[in-house]
C-alpha cells in the first residue's frame, strides 16, 4: 500500500513524464512536417535554403549521429537553421540556430549562436560554410566541440 506522500509523489511525476513526451514529441513532428514540406519543394538554385542531411560528430569525446536540417532564408543577411539531430540511436533532439549570413559568388559563409538549455550544454557557436551541395560548420561551447556534415538529399 503506498503512503499519503509517495501517492502524490506519483500523481506529480506521472504527468510531468506526459508532459515531456508530448512536448519532445510535438517537436519531432513539426520537424518532419517541416522537413516534408522541403522536400517537396526544390531547393532554389544559387542559395543554401532547403533540406540537408548528414552527420554531426564531436571531436571532444567522438560522439556522433545522424543530422538532419531545414534552412530557410528570412531576410537578405540572416536564415534560420532548424536541426534534428539523433544521439545514441534512440535520443532525438531539435533545435534551431539564426544563423548570420555573407554570400561569395562560389558559397555562404555563415556564423550563429543558440543556447540549448542547461542539459544540453548552454550556449553554442556555430561557423561555416555552404555550397550548391555541401553543408559544414564547427560547433563549439564550453563543454565539446565538434563538425557537421551534410548534403542535399
Amino acid at each position: 500500500m503506498m503512503r499519503p506522500n509517495q501517492t502524490s509523489s506519483v500523481l506529480v511525476f506521472v504527468p510531468a513524464l506526459l508532459l515531456a513526451f508530448a512536448v519532445l514529441g510535438v517537436g519531432c513532428c513539426n520537424f518532419n512536417h517541416e522537413w516534408q514540406k522541403a522536400m517537396a519543394n526544390p531547393a532554389p538554385n544559387g542559395d543554401m535554403q532547403g533540406p540537408w542531411q548528414g552527420r554531426w560528430n564531436s571531436d571532444a569525446n567522438g560522439h556522433n549521429g545522424k543530422l538532419r536540417c531545414v534552412v530557410t532564408k528570412t531576410n537578405e543577411e540572416t536564415y534560420r537553421a532548424r536541426f534534428h539531430a539523433n544521439y545514441g540511436k534512440i535520443f532525438t533532439f531539435g533545435y534551431i540556430v539564426p544563423l548570420k549570413v555573407e554570400r561569395t559568388p562560389e558559397s555562404f559563409h555563415f556564423s550563429g549562436e543558440a543556447n540549448l538549455g542547461y542539459f544540453a550544454g548552454g550556449v553554442y557557436q556555430y561557423d561555416g560554410h555552404a555550397e550548391a551541395t555541401n553543408f559544414f560548420s564547427t560547433y563549439s561551447n564550453k563543454y565539446d566541440h565538434g563538425t557537421f556534415q551534410m548534403r542535399r538529399p
